[in-house]
């Protein structure tokens, strides 16, 4: 079991698409993980207040996340046999079509993994103070509503 904290929750801007690939390079040695479940979220070209999404300007109140983040992570490792978990959220602007949250949840076993991924992106985004405020394409800004 990997109780080790991420090495950063807030990553500044989008965030790169190999970083998928090199935390699976650094599980390869990990011989308890059978199965990942992975959840990434992109920022989505919406139409809103008559205008479209262009980017997404996300902020946060990283010492209340961090600290909230940890006790997520915490009860999941207790709940669910899994051997790691970690999260990255974007801070700052994000434009559509790239990635700005990514979940992992490693285990022996599939099921373990979903679960253990499902919860952890539904409170991640339900009790985080993180905000996003949408830039839209006629300059106009509208503050995003999570769902």
């Amino acid at each position: 079991m990997n109780k080790a904290k991420n090495k950063e929750l807030f990553v500044r801007g989008a965030l790169p698409a190999n970083l998928i690939s090199e935390i699976l390079k650094e599980h390869q040695s990990d011989s308890q993980t059978g199965a990942y479940s992975i959840f990434i979220g992109q920022v989505r070209g919406d139409e809103t207040s008559g205008s479209r999404v262009v980017a997404v300007d996300f902020t946060n109140h990283a010492k209340i996340s961090e600290t909230k983040y940890a006790e997520i992570r915490n009860s999941l490792f207790e709940k669910y046999h899994i051997t790691d978990l970690m999260a990255y959220h974007s801070e700052g602007k994000v434009t559509v079509g790239e990635i700005c949250f990514l979940v992992l949840a490693a285990s022996a076993h599939r099921r373990e993994a979903i679960l253990a991924c499902n919860e952890a992106v539904e409170r991640i985004k339900s009790e985080l103070p993180i905000w996003g405020k949408l830039l839209l394409g006629d300059d106009g800004v509208k503050w995003k509503e999570n769902s």
